[in-house]
Order: C-alpha cells, then structure tokens, then sequence
C-alpha cells in the first residue's frame, strides 16, 4: 500500500518517514498529479459566477496531499538523499514543472481568476484575502497566462529544462564534495589544528578503512583546517579542491549548466516582456528593481571597501611579519584573520567551543524563544524521524496548545548537501474553522560528537544555529487562513529579517548566561570573553562586507543582463568581481559552478537580500537594545506583526507597524563599525 496517497493516519499527522520506501514517490505523485488536476477542472470548468470563494479560495486549497508529498521528497533529497532519489528526482522534476505550467497556462481557471480580480475594489475583501487575490492573479500572468498559444509552448520547454538543469547542477555540486578527500598520514601535516578536528579527522578515515587522517570539504572538516593548519602547501591544495567545485572539465563540471540556466532564464523574462531574469523576479520584491539593488549594493560598497582596503593591508603586513609571506593568497585568509584576531582580542575560537556545546546552544535558542515569545520545546520521540540523528519535538505556547512540531537535524553525512537551512515538511493554515499546525524542519552540518568529546561548536556555527532557528520561529509561529502566505512565504528580502535578527542574542550577556557554560566544569562563560567576542564582531567587516556584496554583484551579473553572448563562464565572474577583489584570482577556481544559492536554490536575482535585510535586523535589534532584550513588549509586537503574518500584507507596512518607522541603515553602519 502506498502511504503516500492519503492524509497521513500518524501522530499529528506527521510524516510517516519508516513506511515510506523510495519506489512510492513516483507513482504517488503522478496519482496526485491526477486527482489535483480533476480538483482545477471543476473549478474551471464551474457554471456558477465566479466569487472570491469558489475560485481564488478553492484554487489555494486544491492540492494539498501533493504538496505534502513533494515537499518530503525534495526535503530528503536535500538532507538524506542517494542515487534512487536523485534519479526519481530527475524524473519528476520535468512533471511536476510541466504540471505547474498546465494549471497557470489554463485559460478557462485563468479567465474566472481574471474576472474576480477585476472587480476587487467592489468585493468585501480582508487585507489577507485582498494578498491572496493579488497573489494569484500575478502568479498566473507572471507565468504565461496572458501569451499566445505558441508562446505558452515556448514557456512549458523552458520551464522543463530549467527544473532539470538546476537539480543537475545541485547533485554535480554535492557529488564533486563527495568525491574529494585529503588523506594524510604525516601527523607533522596536521600541525596548528585543534585536537577535536585531529580526533574527527582520524575517526572519519577508521569509517573508510585508512591509516591516518582524513580531511574533505564538509565544512567541519574545511573551515577548521583553512582556520588552523599551519602547513601552506595543503590549505592550497584543500583550498583549490574547495573552490573548483563544478569546474573541473569533468563530467561534474557545471559550466554549461550555468551558462544555459542564466540564457534560458532571460529567454523565460524576455517572453514575459521583462527585460532581465532579474526585473522579473525584483517586481515582487521589496527591493522591486535591478537598479535600486544594484544602487543599494554600490553605496554599501563604497562605505566598506576603503575599510576593508584597510583590512587586508593590516592583515598583509601581519602575515609578512609573522611568516614572511609577501603576497597574501585565498587559502591564507581564514589561517591569518583568526592569528591576528588571537593577537588583538586573545580570542581563539578554540578556547570559547568548550562553552558552546551543542545540546546546551540548542537549550540556549529554546530559552531565548520561551523568554521573548512564551514558547516550550519538549522532546518526543512518538512521531517518525528520516534519518536516526534527527531530533524531534512539540512546540508549546503558555497555555500548554500545540503551537508546531519541530524537527532538527546538525550533522553532516554523505547524503546531504552541505550548508545549513530551514525548511518545512507541513505548512500552518486555517480551514474549516481548523487551525493546522506546522511542522517545521532546520538542517545543519556541525562538527559530529567524537569517542572523547561532544559536539563543540565554533562560535560561527552559533550564530548559525540562532539564524536557522529564527526562521523556524518564523515557521512556526504562522498564524494565517491560506497556506501559500502562511510562514516564511514572505518576499525573498524580507525572509532573511527573522533569522538574522536572532543572531544578535547571541552576541549579549544576558543571552550567553542562559546556555553558555563549560561542558566539563560547568561554569559560566567567563565575562571578559563575552566582552571580546562583542569587540571581535566588527574584526575584518569591511572585508566581510565586501565579501557578501561581492556575491550580490555577480548574482545580478548573470541576472540583471542579456547573458546570450556569454561563452566564458570565468571570465564574465571576474568581470562582476573587478571592483571587489582584495586577493589574487585563482585561475584554478570558479565560484559560479558551485554557487548552489542562485543555481539551485530559490536566490537567483536575491543575493543581496542578506545585506538588505542586515539593514532591517540591525534596526529592529536596535529597538530592543534601547529597551532590553528581553522586553515582552516588543517581542510581541514583532511576533504579531512580523512572526505570525507570513506574506499577508505588503512586508514594509508589517516593519513599520512593528518598528515605528521606516528602518535606517545608520543602525547596520554603525554595528559593523563602517561610521563612528
């Protein structure tokens, strides 16, 4: 039986991960497929008068078994894949575009759409619904239903192809960090790394079956190697391994995916009658033009480079007077940024991961969640998990109601991409008078407990689980009618606001005091290192900053042109690095193969949105700052007007509600130490 094809009989009507077997997700889907398509049939082909009701509304419910489904399956083929799931993958990718493009190429359900958004000013619509109307009419004219019969033709094999290319060029990404391993069996090559990252080096390479120490570009495995390793000659090597993903001329390598993903791209805008992939995609953006993001990231530009210019020649002069290397290369950045750091703030990361064990960082979101929002997780172990590291749990809100269920899931392992992300496996809505609760998914890839230590993290992948889990409480405390605005269903700039806001508790005392505490002695987190991690945020930012502009620039380089003439792939990115490069360009290197965010992911023509949305979380946190982190107050006015209304209203009105006013950059400037 396939369990795929009815409302889940399980426990909160969760996913009922043990009885699913790969062969199901084909079939079910393609049964899925059929009984949505006869749902859009009845509703286009309805004799009533089309009402918000039974058109707008019955559109947004149809379908739901089948977005259930494949949002399990796109979800495990992020996070535990193999090869029968990328290979399903490839087969139903085609379908399911082609499907998406049955439904907003359907005349017949598009002309009653037509018919109820053109009298709107007369019907008595909620703010919510008003959304919804505007929503869904945009989806279907923004996505061909207004073009000729030929050009809907020309839409379906584009559409087709994209979905195809994009999940090729994400399996050459994971495959390409699958296939590379550093084997060293000199322990004087491991000289300079932490003990923790030598014991999980030489567990990784007992698993294989090797003598020695295995190093691969997992980021637990990299990052500390990049960070610590004193010898030069395999930080290049592991380096150029790194940053050579998809480019290798191989039949991995990704340089004609990018190059037709972008092409096909435009090609889809131009039919549209947009002038770039990314004048499409900005319309429904808070941003709302190219040149309004391209003007955005310029003036940043222009306040972090002389600072980040500044930067790298300290830097520069330290590593020459440390080591005496005159040219500073990419594989010497991290290893001579954290020498200096230790040197100006006696701040090694290492001494502050005993006081950040993971369980205690998990205790520690939990507690800050329960004193801003009133929420409890408590752990269960009654419904279904996908892979036996998973954590799982019911979310609670003071009055004891189910408010989500929440599941977690830190280590790294072959069959998932690396990264961290929030996703989720059920979505909140109201119907019938019900409110369903959502079920809400964070994946990361932390340093895996050894046979000595726990999980230790680094104070980065801190701030990484307090961002990724920010965007579970964006998940989780949805509170709207229609699934499609419920969430994190936000515009793409304004998604970013909640997680990134979070990060910030874990810079403050009052915070750290919560979870903070050695994993051997139990005591708290000395105060003078909290005081240095706080001078230490701003180290080297001009050339973080620049960094994270620098990939904003070359995301609207591909998408805010015609890329038709583009035949070098290299080339055109050094182009769209000109104006930011601080280290020698690597001829071995490409980060557009590997650019998984805009190639795959949902970020094409949205890489800015990270910086954007600094310029909101910086403000917002600076209203809690002025009246204490912790204050309930504010924490409920940015729940009720940011955390529960997902995409229901226009995302700066929701700000300004919350916030008071429109949001400044000053605040953002002034926390990186761009402007005194």
């Amino acid at each position: 039986m396939n369990v795929l094809l009815n409302k889940f009989n399980t426990k909160y009507n969760s996913a009922p991960f043990q009885a699913i077997k790969n062969e199901h997700f084909k079939p079910a889907i393609e049964t899925l497929i059929k009984e949505t398509k006869a749902e859009i049939e009845s509703i286009a082909g309805s004799k009533n008068i089309p009402t918000f009701k039974n058109t707008i509304e019955a559109l947004e419910y149809a379908g739901q078994q089948l977005d259930r489904v494949t949002s399990i399956f796109f979800n495990l083929n992020s996070a535990e894949t193999n090869e029968e799931i990328q290979k399903i993958a490839q087969e139903i990718s085609p379908i399911l575009s082609e499907f998406s493009n049955d439904i907003t190429l359907n005349e017949k359900l598009f002309a009653r759409i037509k018919e109820v958004y053109n009298q709107k000013d007369q019907l008595d619509l909620t703010e919510e619904q008003k959304t919804l109307l505007d929503k869904k009419y945009k989806s279907f004219a923004r996505n061909g239903a207004n073009l000729t019969e030929d050009k809907k033709e020309q839409l379906r094999a584009i559409d087709k192809k994209l979905a195809s290319l994009k999940l090729k060029f994400g399996e050459n990404v994971l495959a390409e960090t699958n296939a590379f391993e550093m084997h060293i069996t000199n322990k004087a090559d491991l000289d300079g790394l932490p003990e923790g990252a030598i014991e999980a080096a030489q567990q990784l390479a007992e698993s294989k079956g090797k003598d020695g120490w295995l190093i691969t570009l997992d980021y637990p495995s990299y990052i500390p190697f990049m960070t610590y390793a004193k010898n030069r000659a395999l930080r290049k090597k592991l380096s150029i391994a790194f940053g050579s993903k998809g480019f290798n001329n191989n039949k991995l390598d990704n340089q004609n995916n990018v190059l037709e993903i972008a092409k096909l791209r435009h090609q889809r805008a131009n039919l549209l009658d947009y002038k770039t992939h990314a004048h499409f995609v900005l319309e429904e953006r808070m941003a709302e033009t190219p040149e309004k993001v391209e003007s955005f990231l310029n003036d940043l530009l222009d306040k972090a480079k002389p600072a980040a210019e500044r930067e790298f020649a300290n830097l520069q002069g330290f590593a020459k007077e440390l080591d005496g290397i005159d040219h500073l290369e990419k594989w010497d950045s991290a290893y001579y940024s954290e020498k200096l750091k230790q040197k100006l703030f006696n701040l090694d990361d290492e001494k502050l991961k005993p006081y950040f064990k993971l369980e205690n960082v998990i205790d520690g979101a939990f507690k800050v969640a329960n004193k801003l929002f009133g929420l409890t997780f408590k752990e269960i172990d009654t419904i279904d998990k996908y892979h036996p590291d998973v954590l799982t749990y019911e979310v609670l809100d003071e009055n004891g109601d189910l408010v989500s269920i929440f599941y977690a899931d830190f280590f790294p392992r072959s069959g998932k991409r690396n990264g961290a992300w929030m996703t989720s496996y059920k979505p909140q809505f109201v119907q019938n008078d019900f409110n369903e609760r959502p079920h809400v998914s964070i994946v990361c890839n932390f340093t895996k407990p050894t046979k000595t230590k726990p999980s230790l993290l680094t104070f980065n992948e801190v701030t990484t689980l307090f961002h990724e889990f920010g965007h579970a409480l964006h998940g989780m405390l949805a509170n709207t009618t229609y699934p499609s605005l419920s969430g994190t269903s936000v515009y793409w700039d304004f998604v970013e606001l909640p997680s990134q806001v979070l990060e910030n508790w874990c810079y403050e005392k009052e915070a750290l005091e919560l979870f903070a505490t050695h994993y051997e002695t139990g005591e708290l987190i000395p105060m003078d290192l909290v005081e240095k991690i706080k001078e230490s945020a701003t180290f080297n930012e001009g050339m973080q900053t620049l960094r994270q502009i620098s990939f904003g620039l070359l995301d609207m380089h591909w998408h805010g042109i015609d890329p038709t003439e583009v035949t070098d792939v290299k080339a055109h990115e050094n182009e769209a690095f000109k104006d930011t490069q601080l280290y020698p360009d690597v001829e071995e290197n490409c980060m557009s193969t590997a650019f998984s965010h805009i190639f795959q992911g949902g970020y094409s023509s949205g890489y800015y949105s990270y910086k954007w949305a600094e310029v909101l979380d910086a403000d917002a946190f600076d209203y809690f700052k002025q009246n204490g982190i912790f204050n309930r107050d504010i924490a409920l006015k940015f729940k009720d007007n940011v955390l529960t209304k997902g995409g229901t209203e226009n995302p700066l009105i929701l700000y300004k509600r919350f916030r008071g006013q429109d949001p400044k950059p000053e605040a953002l400037l002034k926390r990186a130490g761009l402007i005194k």
